[in-house]
């Protein structure tokens, strides 16, 4: 009876002298068929090439082999790999605390936050706070939510309804725009600004104070903001 013992099992291919099987299917340097060969000689066009013989396709009959340049092509993979999790979203869902009887100033505020938070494609939980005799007009609550749906509805939806949860009342708004566009809009608008910079350099001291200002406003929102991490989206 066979027993596992332990140890990793390589999910690398299997190159060159390591392939042992006694012909392959062998695919040239450009992609092109050349059929079925003998191991031996597909190890000698190997040489000639000055490529690797990569098993490609181990479960075929015969295994599909190529030439390549493996460490070229695993340099190439890794660099792939690596942007794909640069460019990789998160859902964030961000949280906005407010009071029934909000003054307009500060709800002004708190809809510039949300405003921003949708933009950058994250998701926004309304939290309606109720105190003392508050709980019992639970319609001032519903009222405020669904006038901040309204002011952001260009920017977002509503993904959940507002729902009574012990002393507040809740509402989540979710994002037109996916995480991936808005990054990738952040990742533009950065980089227009840069060389705007670059080709008027005396615009660079305003907008680095400009940049300043929106640090201040920055650390604002994260003071009435609580951040909660998601499962990303499909």
């Amino acid at each position: 009876m066979w027993c596992y013992r332990g140890g990793s099992i390589s999910a690398e291919p299997r190159i060159n002298d390591r392939i042992r099987v006694p012909e392959v299917r062998l695919v040239g340097p450009s992609g092109e068929q050349v059929g079925i060969v003998p191991l031996a000689k597909a190890l000698e066009l190997a040489q000639e090439y000055d490529l690797d013989l990569v098993e490609v396709a181990a479960n075929a009959r015969p295994p599909v082999c190529k030439l390549m340049d493996y460490g070229k092509f695993k340099y190439e993979s890794a660099m792939k790999a690596r942007e794909a999790r640069k460019n990789q979203a998160h859902t964030v869902i961000k949280e906005m605390k407010l009071r029934p009887k909000i003054d307009p100033h500060d709800y002004d505020t708190k809809k510039g936050h949300v405003v921003r938070f949708l933009k950058q494609g994250d998701k926004v939980k309304i939290t309606i706070m109720f105190r003392g005799r508050e709980q019992s007009r639970p319609e001032l609550g519903f009222r405020l939510l669904q006038r901040l749906a309204n002011d952001v509805q260009d920017l977002g939806f509503i993904e959940s309804n507002p729902k009574q949860d012990g002393r507040n009342m809740i509402m989540v708004l979710g994002p037109h725009k996916k995480k991936t566009e808005a990054m990738a809009e952040a990742r533009e608008a950065q980089a227009a600004r840069k060389a705007d910079a670059k080709a008027n350099p005396g615009k660079s001291q305003n907008a680095a104070e400009g940049e300043d200002d929106e640090v201040e406003l920055d650390e604002t929102a994260e003071a009435a903001e609580t951040p909660v991490e998601a499962p990303a989206e499909a």
